[in-house]
């Protein structure tokens, strides 16, 4: 097998999959796009927290994902106004790697007129936890933190084990769900099983708990295990963006091969597969 013959398929959402395909193709990868979960922001959940006395009680909004982010500008963004205030105490706004690139000059004019009055957060590592101990001391403020409203599979821990950090931190999380992550439905591993058929099937790439579940919801429908993947496919490779999809997987039964430490961004899940499939080339 050869690096540019390698079939990568990922199960990532729409959002998210335009990134990772590009940077698989840029790599030399053939991409197989198999998204196991459809992502749709709820704006108008977070139109009731966007008002000048909703948002006074609230010092920070906590983003833990692309789409919150979206969410959010697009609720913003239909107002009249800026929904914080120019004047008042500093307001910050936290993000997790690449995801904070949202947070840009047209997001933060959005928000509010006066830029100085925001801090963008954006902690070294691109985890909650991280996040959590990049905000500090909560001292008992309110956060505002924007999460999925999950249907047809199981909510992972994530978000959960996010609230309770937080509380942990003596910060009072406000939950909205400014999001529907849903499952794609019983034949969205299609791509995959077909591809897996014939031995064509090389590596597999998730980037998060939700998009495996998924992935074994479909595969089941398909009287299918992700074992019947993996001995269809030997030499198939598992690839996590980043520890915390990795543990997911694993306690959903999926053992993972190799998993990103970069995962800032996914570029750090094309290194691991760069040095793994660096064993195969001829």
């Amino acid at each position: 097998m050869s690096l540019q013959k390698a079939t990568v398929a990922f199960t990532t959402p729409p959002n998210y999959a335009a990134r990772l395909s590009n940077l698989l193709s840029l790599g030399g990868y053939t991409p197989l796009w198999c998204p196991t979960l459809c992502i749709q922001p709820l704006p108008s959940n977070l139109a009731p927290f966007l008002s000048p006395h909703s948002l006074s009680p609230i010092s920070a909004i906590a983003f833990t994902s692309r789409t919150a982010i979206q969410a959010l500008l697009q609720a913003a963004t239909s107002l009249s106004h800026p929904p914080l205030p120019p004047e008042g105490p500093t307001f910050t706004l936290a993000a997790l790697g690449k995801d904070a690139d949202l947070i840009d000059a047209q997001f933060l004019s959005a928000f509010c007129s006066n830029s100085n009055r925001l801090c963008v957060l954006v902690p070294p590592t691109a985890t909650p936890t991280a996040l959590v101990k990049a905000l500090g001391d909560g001292r008992g403020r309110r956060v505002l933190c924007p999460v999925p409203r999950v249907i047809g599979v199981n909510e992972p821990p994530v978000v959960p084990g996010f609230l309770q950090e937080l509380r942990r931190g003596r910060w009072v999380p406000v939950r909205v769900e400014a999001y529907e992550t849903r499952w794609a439905g019983p034949r969205c591993a299609e791509s995959i099983v077909t591809a897996s058929e014939e031995g064509g099937l090389d590596a597999v790439v998730f980037t998060s708990t939700a998009e495996v579940e998924g992935l074994l919801q479909s595969l089941k429908e398909f009287g299918l295990g992700f074992a019947d993947l993996r001995r269809r496919c030997p030499r198939l490779v598992v690839a996590a963006h980043g520890p915390v999809t990795a543990a997911g997987a694993q306690r959903l039964g999926v053992e993972v091969d190799v998993v990103s430490s970069r995962f800032g961004s996914f570029d750090g899940v094309i290194d691991v597969l760069n040095v793994t499939f660096s064993r195969f080339r001829v």
